[in-house]
């Protein structure tokens, strides 16, 4: 692949010492050559949505998240499960993204890091939202990595040899999609 890939990472939890974060911090460091992973992290300050505000008036941050959409080649999605769905801010961010048309066709992946059996209603609210947006899920790199909070190191990525194995491996699925897309 010609030049860098942009691969727009989101976190939808907004707790500090996340989880979610921190597998995708350490997404960003296992990132292969050729990769530039770009983290976003305005999730909290994202306006709620208004479809009032939508087109003509879109407040900077959502105009800010749509361009960021825009510029990347993929989108890689981490987000805690809450009250057995999406928390309520990170479904807040999606819903600014039915307007602009930055998903449509956009290759999405997803890392759910819960527990084992937890984080199902999160991953099948997203799913259908990303369907619902026209984005392409690229489900070879869609992946369930339990992360034990004692695998988190002070420096807020993940030690665990088994996850950075996995992510490899998310890499290699989410790349060749972008090969075949190209």
């Amino acid at each position: 692949m010609p030049g860098a890939v942009r691969v727009l990472l989101v976190s939808g939890s907004t707790r500090g010492g996340s989880g979610n974060a921190a597998a995708l911090r350490t997404l960003a460091e296992l990132a292969p050559p050729g990769v530039t992973p770009v983290t976003y992290g305005g999730l909290s300050e994202l306006p709620a949505f208004n479809p009032d505000h939508d087109g003509d008036r879109l407040p900077a941050l959502a105009a800010e998240l749509r361009h960021e959409i825009g510029r990347a080649a993929a989108v890689l999605f981490c987000t805690p499960e809450y009250a057995g769905t999406l928390p309520g801010s990170f479904k807040n961010l999606l819903d600014w993204t039915v307007g602009g048309g930055e998903m449509y066709e956009k290759p999405v992946a997803w890392l759910n890091v819960a527990n084992p059996g937890r984080g199902g209603g999160a991953a099948a609210t997203l799913a259908l939202v990303l369907s619902y947006v026209g984005a392409t899920v690229v489900e070879s790199a869609c992946r369930d990595i339990p992360v034990p909070r004692t695998a988190i190191t002070p420096e807020g990525t993940i030690s665990d040899p088994s996850f950075a194995s996995t992510v490899a491996d998310v890499w290699t699925a989410l790349l060749t999609q972008l090969g075949d897309t190209s």
